[in-house]
This record gives C-alpha cells, structure tokens and sequence, in this order.
C-alpha cells in the first residue's frame, strides 16, 4: 500500500493577541490565551486528559485570518492554578467554565473543538448549552462507557501494547491489580513525593504509548516530564475513578440536544486509546453528523492524516475550500 499524501497541514505558528488569568472560584484559576483575528468566527479548544493541557501548536489547527480561538488550560492543568488541583475539579465544573469563558469573550455561540478528553467535554458541553455551540468538531471519541474505561485499564490495549502492559501493572503488588484505577490513584494522592511521581510517570507513560500509531519516544519523553506527568496522573486517575462525574451512557443517551448542530468526527482507524467503536456509536445516535475515518492514523492529534482532517473540518465551516 502506498503511502498516503494528505494536503492540510498545520498553519503557520502564532501567538496569542491575548492572555490572561480567569478567577472561576473555589481557588481555582484558568490560564487562557486567544489567538488570530478578534472578532473572526469563535472557536474554543478543550484539551485532551483530562489532565492535560495546550501547547504553542494546538493554536495552529484554524485560519487565523477566519477564526478567534479561544483556548485554555482546564483546573489544575498547564498555567491554570493551584497546580494538579483535584478538588472542585469534575465535568460539570469544567463545562461552566467553558459557558464563563465564553461570556468574557461576549460571544454568542463558538465552534466547540476536542480530542479525546476533549471530545468528552464538548459533547457535555454541547448537551448542555446546545443554543451556545455553533458546531463541533471531535477527534478520537471517547463516550467515558465503562466499555471504554475497561479497554484501557482492564483488557483489551493490553493485549496490544502487551510489553508496555506488562510495565504500567509491574507498579502495582499483585493482590491490588484487580483494581488498577484505585490502585493508581492511591499513589497519585500519597503524601510521598517519590511514591506520586513514580506513580505518575507509568500512568503517563501507558498512556503516551497507546497515543501513537508508530513508537514516537519525544512523545514519551515528554509524558515522562513530571511537570506534565503529575497533573495529568492525578487527574485523569480522579476522573477515571469517579466514572468521570457522568452517568452510563450519558453523553448517547442526550445526544438529540445537539442533533441540529454541524458536527465533524475526525477518528483513526488504529487508535488503541479510544477505538473507532465509540465514535461509530455516536455517528449512528448522531446520523446528521460526518465521520471521517482516517485509516492510516492512531489517536495523536499529531499524526499527519488527523492533522489533516482536523484541518479541513475547521476550514470547511470557516467556507473555506482548497
């Protein structure tokens, strides 16, 4: 099979006209920056984790001539602060911090924009205020069913990633294995240092390694990075424990909310992180919107094929066409 050749690439790199710190109470604060042309069509990014957090090149995936991205650090993640916070910190939470951003940029309604984590959070965001959510654009879908919390920490990527497997369970004694989550999540929440961070570089590592399609080791580098792995140990360790603070089946069964709006889902073919079989249910609950199966890609936002989609959705509701 020959290669592929896709033709979006990321835009140029930009910084931001704008940044700043918004006080959303309980002591937590967001760190936020806006990015290309003020008064262009709005967009917000909700980065993937949850956890995680933005990076100069997320701000590269719209026109900056068409758009005005919003894009920011979720409680606890990047800049925001206090620092790998998991109290007053669940889904509903980061939802009303997305509708606060929304009206300090005094926008009507926005493109609502994520991957993974990401895409858990527009949906909710989405269903929540559908007359504020303009369209969405989703990448690698996870629904947070328990089929899908099971596939990444019971069985199923294990039996793919089986040597990084055997690693990401080697921390954890035998007899608490049964639990991996809550096992994890203990040592995330240790008064040890050592104990937290150790806990925190397999946890991020196991993650960093189904994210990719081909081995990329600057990736795991930089998942190794206690700076990073810490917050996004600790609170994806949290959301996972508490069934990420939605019902079963939530995000399906609340999908006609969001059925008017445009919708693109850019979602890789071997994503061993979040199978196409989510976002195949959603598209079947959610038949108005477009599925775009990129078959030579896993679940990074940066693999070129995604790129490529994530790309040309933005562009095509901006009305802009090669």
């Amino acid at each position: 099979m020959m290669p592929i050749e896709y033709e979006r690439g990321l835009y140029p790199e930009i910084e931001p006209y704008e940044t700043g710190m918004l006080d959303v109470g309980e002591g937590h604060s967001l760190y936020y920056e806006r990015c290309g042309t003020p008064g262009a069509k709005p967009a917000v990014f909700l980065h993937g984790g949850p956890g995680g957090g933005m990076s100069p090149g997320h701000r590269r995936q719209w026109d900056p001539e068409l758009y005005d991205v919003l894009l920011f650090d979720q409680r606890g993640c990047g800049r925001s602060t206090p620092f790998a916070e998991i109290e007053y910190n669940d889904t509903q939470r980061i939802v009303e911090d997305v509708e606060r951003l929304r009206d300090m940029c005094g926008h009507g309604a926005w493109q609502v924009f994520g991957g993974s984590w990401g895409a858990t959070l527009a949906l909710a965001y989405a269903q929540s205020y559908p007359e504020r959510t303009s369209e969405l654009v989703l990448r690698g879908v996870f629904l947070a069913r328990q089929q899908e919390k099971n596939w990444l920490y019971r069985y199923g990527a294990s039996e793919v990633m089986a040597e990084q497997w055997d690693r990401f369970v080697g921390l954890i004694p035998e007899d608490e294995r049964g639990d991996l989550v809550e096992a994890y999540h203990s040592r995330l929440t240790s008064a040890d240092e050592d104990v937290r961070i150790a806990a925190a570089r397999e946890w991020s590592l196991w993650e960093g390694s189904v994210a990719t399609l081909l081995p990329n080791q600057a990736l795991l580098d930089e998942f190794a990075d206690a700076s990073k792995a810490v917050p996004f140990a600790r609170i994806c360790a949290r959301f996972f424990r508490e069934n990420f603070f939605l019902e079963e089946n939530q995000l399906l069964r609340e999908v006609n909310a969001i059925r008017h709006i445009p919708g693109i889902i850019v979602q890789g073919r071997h994503d061993i992180c979040t199978p196409p079989s989510a976002a195949w249910a959603l598209k079947k609950a959610w038949p108005e919107a477009e599925l775009w199966i990129v078959h030579d890609a896993g679940h990074s936002a940066s693999e070129p094929g995604i790129i490529d989609g994530l790309v040309r959705a933005t562009d095509q509701f901006a009305g802009k066409t090669l």
